[in-house]
């Protein structure tokens, strides 16, 4: 399929607001699509070149998408950066200029699909000597082979933000409408498999029923089931039943336990493989797992190596980003993994069996191993005081509070579900992603400050602004989250400035604390945080994980009640 056929779609999507028109339009589209170029179609409808499980990125920065646009158009990157701030979107900009091409066009090729995909993938794999270059260069040959509206896209698809307001929602029911299927069926699939692309596939040659086949695969990630939230014990009951399952509430970052024989890997919520970073993990759960094959959830939590007691999340958050000196880092941030869910065990995906099931199985499965893995404490109990004597001994344990489950109730892959809920002892935090900044001024000349923060419209894909931070982080290192270190992580994610003001690519997710929410017609999210403050890095999620719009609103009608 020629390239210009999906920049079409990009077009008509992205001329009108309306969610309904969009998937009219996509439903149409896809229909047409022949099912060998069907996965690589619906992955670019996503700005993708990989399915979603999948955590490669192709790590093109601004600076060399300048370069590659330069290397083609003939103006020099001072003419392009200049155009770019006149436009605010280096996309718009290579859509005026591309046109301009100095290099012949005798032989030009028309641009397909694949060879978007191939070419963009061939760039991720390049390394070592002369590695930028060569990716320049094959930009240029895509840029070469591409009119002006091609360039625009090839430009937002490179540095991740093609945002034709095209999210989850509407590409569900696309693929729904497109091949006759229905929405439960797809979204069911796509927790599993997180890929809408072997989704679509499969709804195309196997419909309904091929949908509704799928199971738990292991070695590729599920989206994790969410909990709601309860002010208290006794609504904590009213929600789930009557006796229920009690767990504690860790403060640490979920892991995902895929293990095939010998090999494991381990995936974080936002599904990143993280196994390299956690060998001794990996190495103990070769053993402490009794089966051949199995998926199971856990939350791992740090601990002093002195004390043995457990710290907060901040201390052992660096170890999920780590890629050098990883056992020396381990012994100096140890952490222990409690095991709390199993979702396949030796052929079975259990993800429909009730919780009580799940947990028993995990826990006749799973030989337990001090301070490295081990069960998350549980307590089944219809006391009342029983539940809140335990809630006391969560938080005096230094966790933040208790997961409460129904004892019968599925697995639900990527829904807040009322079966499954979680007590906290404070207001409810937002993860959220950071948009845009502002450089300093006087001793923060030289970094970021004044961070605007946005959640997610799931419908439309798009991060609303919510409001911008400047309190919680630090002005030295060591005494916590620095100017410093955030400016490090987000220069290279700078998409467009003017003047002191810069957009930044959502890439940063961060948990962040309030005094309230506020209705606002300032930002794009009509509300806006009051005092927000910067709580934590949240380095094992991202930006399509962060909290969305229909959460916000629930924060903020429950507002009325505190």
């Amino acid at each position: 399929m020629l390239f210009n056929e999906i920049v079409d779609v990009y077009e008509n999507v992205d001329s009108t607001t309306k969610t309904l028109e969009k998937v009219s339009i996509l439903s149409e589209f896809l229909k047409k699509i022949p099912k060998e170029e069907l996965k690589g179609v619906v992955l670019l409808l996503r700005g993708n070149i990989y399915p979603e499980h999948d955590s490669r990125e192709l790590g093109l920065g601004a600076k060399l998408v300048v370069k590659a646009i330069s290397q083609v158009s003939g103006f020099n990157s001072e003419e392009i950066e200049d155009k770019w701030k006149d436009l605010g979107d280096l996309g718009l900009v290579a859509e005026k200029l591309i046109v301009k091409k100095v290099q012949s066009t005798l032989f030009q090729d028309e641009l397909t699909t694949g060879r978007v995909i191939k070419t963009l993938r061939k760039i991720v794999e390049q390394e070592g000597s002369g590695s930028v270059d060569r990716k320049i260069k094959m930009l240029s040959d895509l840029f070469s082979d591409a009119n002006s509206k091609e360039s625009k896209y090839l430009v937002r698809i490179v540095l991740g933000i093609l945002r034709i307001g095209l999210g989850e929602g509407a590409l569900r029911d696309s693929i729904s409408g497109a091949f006759n299927v229905s929405k439960e069926g797809v979204e069911y699939a796509y927790n599993l498999l997180n890929d809408f692309s072997e989704v679509a596939s499969i709804a195309k040659e196997r419909g309904d029923s091929g949908l509704k086949e799928v199971g738990v695969c292991v070695g590729k990630g599920i989206k994790a089931m969410l909990a709601q939230k309860v002010s208290s014990i006794e609504e904590g009951f009213e929600r789930v039943g009557g006796t229920a399952g009690f767990e504690y509430k860790y403060d640490g970052f979920r892991l995902q336990v895929h293990k095939d024989g010998d090999k494991i890997r381990l995936l974080t919520r936002s599904l990143e493989d993280v196994s390299a970073q956690f060998p001794e993990l990996v190495k103990s759960l070769r053993e402490s797992i009794k089966v051949d094959k199995a998926v199971i959830e856990g939350e791992a939590v740090g601990f002093d190596p002195e004390t043995k007691k457990y710290v907060a999340f901040q201390n052992i958050s660096q170890r999920i980003k780590r890629k050098y000196d990883i056992e020396h880092t381990a012994e100096r941030f140890p952490v222990e993994l409690n095991l709390f869910d199993a979702l396949y065990m030796d052929g079975e995906t259990l993800i429909n069996r009730p919780y009580r099931f799940r947990r028993e199985l995990l826990e006749k499965n799973v030989k337990t191993e001090h301070k490295r893995i081990v069960l998350a404490k549980c307590l089944v109990t219809s006391d009342k005081n029983k539940a809140h004597a335990f809630y006391e001994s969560a938080l005096k344990d230094g966790q933040e509070g208790l997961m409460i489950k129904n004892l019968d109730a599925p697995y639900k892959p990527g829904s807040r579900v009322g079966h499954m809920v979680k007590l906290k002892p404070v207001m409810e935090s937002l993860d959220l992603v950071i948009v845009g900044a502002e450089w300093g001024t006087g001793k923060r000349a030289n970094w970021l400050s004044s961070f605007e923060l946005a959640c997610r419209d799931v419908e439309s894909g798009e991060f609303l602004g919510i409001g911008k931070m400047g309190t919680g982080v630090k002005e030295k290192d060591e005494e916590g989250i620095s100017f410093a270190q955030l400016t490090e992580m987000l220069k290279d994610l700078i998409i467009n400035s003017e003047g002191r003001i810069v957009k930044i690519k959502p890439k940063i997710v961060i948990e962040v604390a309030y005094e309230e929410i506020q209705r606002s017609p300032s930002y794009g999210s009509g509300f806006a945080l009051r005092f927000p403050r910067l709580l934590r890095l949240r380095e094992d999620r991202d930006p399509e994980g962060i909290d969305d719009l229909t959460r916000v609103r629930e924060l903020f009608e429950s507002q009325r009640n505190r």
